[in-house]
């Protein structure tokens, strides 16, 4: 078992955690580590086979998000809407088929799938990033804070949080937070976690070439969004989309034929000729998702005031799309987050 000191402790290698870890390394600072319980930094940011099965979009508006990106040079570009969309009012009525205005703001992808910004966020301070690490305690010493983890006991002046916040309610505090902190804590909704994603890979976007732009809508089906996903590069021709709640409990196998059935009605039976099919259920992923979650289908509370404060002598701090003021729950309320933990524990510093 290890102990390592360090003057910051950064817990959650996720968008919020890195930018506070690339905002430490903008001014000079090295000395910080970060912990994260996944085998991967990227938190709820997650691209396989082009596929962004986390954070996906943003737009103009989302200011912050572009900045990051012009910064650190990773390119974007717009999410695909030529042609027609679908609208699936029931079961029991024709689809309505539309056009998007095209004077609409755009929604933005990031070129190499979300992730990209995550490997060019990681790649300066990767030698900082402990994977396989979970948190348990986290103490007052003399030093600062001592965080205990599943691979030994870290100490530090200053530690930010940036793991979802009821996730934190796992970890023990000591002294205790205050009752009105534990409550928004638990009474904060986590983004994603009840997201279930299906993405498919397919040789040639077979849906552009009926006039189709891929996205459909729709509450009631097996799939209650679809969207055109391909990559800008020209070979990885994808769709990616929402699965309705209602089916988790499925066999996977059974899953995939209402998903499969359900989109072929619509698109054709060409959906059939993926290359390749892949789930992924943040319900499912105990690094996003805890027990008692309900389903949030109206705009969640983020940017508590709780979250705005320093606990313990002003050792502890908390960051994440869930504490943002402003923009919670998208990757610009991360950053945004991310950004301003860092700036906090450096004035509580000097």
């Amino acid at each position: 078992m290890k102990n390592v000191f360090s003057k910051y402790i950064i817990i959650g290698a996720g968008l919020s955690g890195l930018s506070a870890a690339h905002t430490l390394h903008k001014t000079g600072e090295s000395r910080f580590v970060i912990l994260e319980s996944r085998d991967r930094a990227g938190g709820r940011i997650l691209t396989k086979n082009g596929i962004d099965f986390g954070a996906t979009w943003f737009q103009n508006h989302h200011e912050v998000v572009l900045a990051m990106l012009d910064e650190l040079e990773v390119e974007k570009f717009h999410q695909y809407s030529l042609g027609q969309s679908i609208l699936v009012y029931s079961s029991m009525a024709p689809a309505h088929y539309f056009v998007s205005d095209p004077n609409a703001p755009a929604a933005y992808r990031i070129k190499g799938g979300s992730s990209a910004l995550v490997s060019a966020l990681q790649k300066p301070i990767s030698d900082k990033i402990f994977t396989n690490t979970t948190v348990s305690e986290i103490r007052k010493s003399k030093k600062g804070v001592k965080v205990i983890t599943s691979k030994g006991e870290y100490e530090a002046e200053k530690v930010i949080i940036t793991i979802p916040p009821r996730l934190a309610t796992g970890i023990t505090f000591e002294p205790a937070l205050p009752e009105t902190m534990i409550e928004a804590m638990q009474t904060t909704h986590t983004w994603m976690s009840n997201a279930i994603k299906v993405g498919m890979q397919f040789e040639h976007p077979f849906w552009r070439k009926k006039g189709l732009s891929g996205m459909m809508i729709g509450q009631g089906g097996a799939v209650t969004e679809l969207y055109d996903h391909t990559c800008n590069d020209g070979k990885n021709y994808n769709l990616m989309g929402f699965i309705n709640e209602g089916l988790r409990e499925l066999s996977p196998k059974k899953r995939k034929e209402r998903i499969l059935d359900y989109i072929s009605k619509f698109l054709g039976e060409e959906v059939y000729s993926y290359t390749t099919y892949e789930e992924k259920d943040w319900y499912r992923d105990h690094d996003t998702s805890c027990e008692k979650l309900h389903s949030v289908y109206i705009s969640p509370q983020y940017g508590k005031p709780e979250f705005q404060k320093s606990y313990m002598q002003g050792t502890l701090f908390f960051s994440g799309a869930e504490t943002s003021t402003v923009y919670g729950g998208y990757m610009d309320g991360a950053i945004r987050s991310g950004i301003l933990s860092a700036k906090r524990l450096l004035k509580h510093t000097e």
